[in-house]
């Protein structure tokens, strides 16, 4: 029987790469997006099972679960991919900034991961829960606190939901710094932020879904932050 992968986040850059890895490794993908992008068609005829759902409204993420449960028996990962990036100087009120980070990179993880629990648990070997954070969750940011504070908040959950799942489930988190640069990205930019890390490179897609395929094969990590930064903690 074919395994099931969950991703959230999945129209663009890091979600749409593990989609197709895992549609080219024979999962069945489902998918949560936000913004329907031309990606989104591609993966539907691709076979990926697809939803629109804003992360904003609780409304949505509950019909989406209901679906999903009414739909699947078994889901062997959920990857929470996810992700808004606001800046504290945005323009809206600041408890609007943070409330607003923490409902995407908490609260609906949080709601997921208990609603799907029983379908984890019938995995074909052991379920699997992969956090998505940030390098910042560690270090702080002076001008992205609210985002930094909720991925913070996301790595934090993934202690706890280790030893609640424990041990049919296995529960980490992934912490990125660089991982692609957008299209748009200067020439200045690139070279300064590529000056962070020892590799003083980009890590690519390919990074993060090795280190995704790492931890669903391990039968013993869990409970841990990886992170996947080059080595920026030692510069």
């Amino acid at each position: 029987m074919s395994k099931t992968v969950l991703i959230t986040g999945i129209g663009k850059r890091i979600g749409l790469y593990l989609a197709k890895g895992f549609i080219a490794k024979g999962y069945n993908v489902i998918g949560t997006y936000r913004t329907h992008y031309s990606s989104i068609d591609i993966l539907s005829q691709n076979g990926a099972d697809l939803y629109h759902c804003d992360f904003l409204d609780n409304k949505q993420i509950g019909s989406l679960l209901s679906e999903i449960k009414s739909k699947y028996e078994k889901v062997d990962c959920i990857i929470h991919n996810a992700s808004l990036w606001l800046a504290d100087n945005a323009d809206l009120p600041p408890f609007e900034i943070l409330d607003t980070m923490m409902q995407v990179h908490v609260n609906a993880p949080y709601q997921i991961n208990l609603a799907l629990e029983s379908l984890l648990s019938n995995a074909d070997e052991q379920g699997n829960i992969i956090h998505i954070t940030d390098y910042v969750a560690q270090k702080g940011s002076k001008k992205h606190i609210a985002y930094a504070a909720s991925k913070a908040a996301l790595e934090n959950m993934t202690l706890s939901f280790a030893t609640k799942l424990a041990p049919k489930v296995k529960v980490n988190s992934i912490a990125p710094a660089l991982i692609c640069f957008n299209d748009d990205d200067g020439d200045d930019y690139k070279a300064k932020a590529k000056k962070k890390s020892l590799m003083e490179r980009e890590a690519g897609n390919h990074e993060m879904l090795a280190t995704i395929e790492y931890l669903m094969t391990s039968g013993y990590v869990t409970g841990r932050s990886i992170a996947l930064d080059g080595g920026r903690h030692l510069k």
